[in-house]
């Protein structure tokens, strides 16, 4: 059984129009601090990012942020997590993030969030890695990301086998099950032959 130590999460630095956004970064960091699991993402206090790292250290877990030097004045860092890396750049910091994770998740965000998902999956197009990348779709936020995915794919740019570079969830409380699953050979584990 493969073992999961750390998880990016990708999310909002604001907190949406929808209360259950926070409280799903919120309870996903409450979940991952009792599991023992690491959190690493993008070392801002603010939105779904903040709640979900202050849940974890809450919790008594480990987190670790990166972020942009030019970023700190706009998503200024929390204080409170265990340590925070200062990165050059963008293309610095989502290495860095993806070099210290197992699995990435995917909770509601903006641009930056569509961005990272993106290239995540990109990436394990042209595999470059096998990590699971799963997608919270909190009240359906996510659908019409799908549905572009969906387009690109009937139009010929991308294979449907591309469907199975991800997985999606509905809330929370199914990210766990869902990475372990991946990692351990489950069906959301099948790379897609190109």
């Amino acid at each position: 059984m493969t073992d999961l130590k750390s998880v990016c999460v990708y999310c909002g630095s604001c907190p949406g129009d929808d209360h259950a956004f926070m409280e799903s970064g919120k309870k996903l960091g409450e979940t991952l601090a009792a599991e023992g699991v690491e959190l690493v993402f993008g070392g801002g206090d603010v939105g779904i990012m903040g709640a979900t790292a202050n849940a974890v250290v809450q919790g008594g877990g480990r987190v670790t942020g990166v972020i942009p030097k030019f970023l700190r004045e706009v998503e200024i860092p929390s204080d409170r997590i265990q340590e925070l890396i200062l990165t050059d750049s963008m293309h610095e910091r989502k290495h860095d993030m993806y070099e210290r994770s197992d699995a990435f998740v995917v909770l509601p965000g903006g641009i930056g969030t569509l961005e990272e998902v993106i290239e995540m999956i990109s990436w394990a197009q042209l595999r470059q890695h096998a990590k699971p990348i799963i997608l919270v779709s909190v009240n359906n936020y996510w659908a019409p990301f799908f549905t572009l995915l969906d387009h690109v794919v009937g139009h010929g740019f991308a294979r449907p086998e591309i469907r199975g570079l991800y997985h999606v969830v509905d809330s929370y409380e199914e990210v766990l099950p869902a990475i372990r699953k991946w990692m351990n050979g489950g069906p959301e584990s099948k790379a897609p032959k190109f």
